[in-house]
C-alpha cells in the first residue's frame, strides 16, 4: 500500500520490491537501443526489472535531459519498497540520473532523498549520487542521515549537506568517526565552510592521504603552517601541485601571493 505520508529513511516498516510489478504491456518492449528518444522516455516509468537496466543505461548513453521525469517517475513508483535491499529499478533509476547530470538531475536526486522515496540499502546509492552531482541536501534531513549506521551514507551526506550550526555540530563530532573516509570527509566539509577547527584533521589528512579535495578545504582556513604546506606542494612538481597553486592563489594573503609570484616567474624564466 502507498502512502503520501514520509517514510522514514532507514527505520523501521516497509516492503520488499518483489511485491510490485511493471504494468502491463501489450506487446514486448524492443531493446532500449532501438527505441527512439520518445519511446525510450515513454517506457521508462513502467519499466520492469527485466528491461529497467537496459534503458536507464541507454538514457545514460545518450545522455537524455528528457529522460529525468521519467527516472524520477520509476524511482517513485515503489516508494516505501526496499526495506531490505535495494530495488534495482530504483538503483538504475538513480545512476541514470547521475550519468545525465546538470541541475535538473541534482534537484531530481535532492527531492527524491527529501521525500523519503528511497530507503533501506538503496539511500546509500542515493547520497552517492546526490554527491557525485554536487546537490545540497537540506539540513534537515542531512541531521538524520549524518547519524545512519552505515558510514558509507555517512561520508556521502558529510560532502553534500547544507551548512548550518547544527550540522556543524555533528560534522565537528565525525571528526572522531572511526570510519576513516566519514571523518575526512566531515573535515573537508567544514573546512570548506570555513570552520578553523576542521584545520588540525585536513593537516593530518594532508599528511597521511593528500587529496585535491583536501588542498581546497584547507585553503579557506589557511594560516602560515597551511600557506608553507601548499607551498611545498605546489614547488614539488606531485600531481597536486596544481590544485596546491590554484589553492595559494586563492587565498588572501601576502605570503601566498608571493609564493605563487616566485613559482611563476620560475616557470617563465623555465628554471
Amino acid at each position: 500500500m502507498q502512502t503520501d505520508r514520509q517514510l522514514d529513511l532507514f527505520g523501521g516498516g516497509g516492503f520488499v520490491a518483489d511485491e510490485v510489478t511493471a504494468p502491463h504491456r501489450s506487446r514486448p518492449l524492443p531493446p532500449a537501443g532501438d527505441l527512439d528518444d520518445a519511446g525510450l522516455i515513454a517506457a521508462i516509468p513502467c519499466a520492469s526489472q527485466a528491461t529497467c537496466l537496459s534503458l536507464a543505461d541507454e538514457v545514460a548513453r545518450r545522455r537524455l535531459a528528457g529522460a529525468i521525469p521519467a527516472l524520477t517517475a520509476l524511482c517513485r513508483r515503489f516508494r516505501g519498497f526496499g526495506l531490505d535491499r535495494a530495488v534495482p529499478e530504483q538503483v538504475a533509476a538513480m545512476r541514470g540520473l547521475g550519468a545525465i547530470g546538470g541541475r535538473e538531475a541534482r534537484a531530481a536526486i535532492t527531492a527524491l532523498i527529501t521525500d523519503g522515496v528511497v530507503q533501506g540499502p538503496g539511500i546509500t546509492v542515493a547520497v552517492e549520487v546526490a554527491r557525485g552531482l554536487r546537490a545540497r541536501l537540506p539540513a534537515a534531513v542531512g541531521l538524520v542521515l549524518l547519524r545512519h549506521s552505515e558510514p558509507a551514507v555517512r561520508e556521502h551526506v558529510a560532502c553534500c549537506v547544507q551548512m548550518t550550526p547544527d550540522v556543524a555540530g555533528v560534522l565537528l563530532d565525525l571528526l572522531g568517526d572511526l570510519n576513516r573516509g566519514v571523518a575526512d570527509a566531515a573535515a573537508c566539509a567544514l573546512g570548506r565552510s570555513g570552520r578553523v577547527e576542521a584545520r588540525p584533521a585536513l593537516l593530518r589528512l594532508m599528511a597521511e592521504r593528500p587529496s585535491a579535495e583536501a588542498i581546497e578545504a584547507l585553503a579557506v582556513v589557511a594560516d602560515e603552517t597551511v600557506i608553507v604546506l601548499l607551498g611545498r606542494i605546489a614547488r614539488g612538481g606531485s600531481a597536486l601541485a596544481g590544485a596546491a597553486l590554484d589553492a595559494l592563489e586563492d587565498i588572501d594573503d601576502i605570503r601566498a601571493a608571493a609564493i605563487v609570484a616566485g613559482i611563476k616567474g620560475r616557470s617563465a624564466s623555465g628554471s
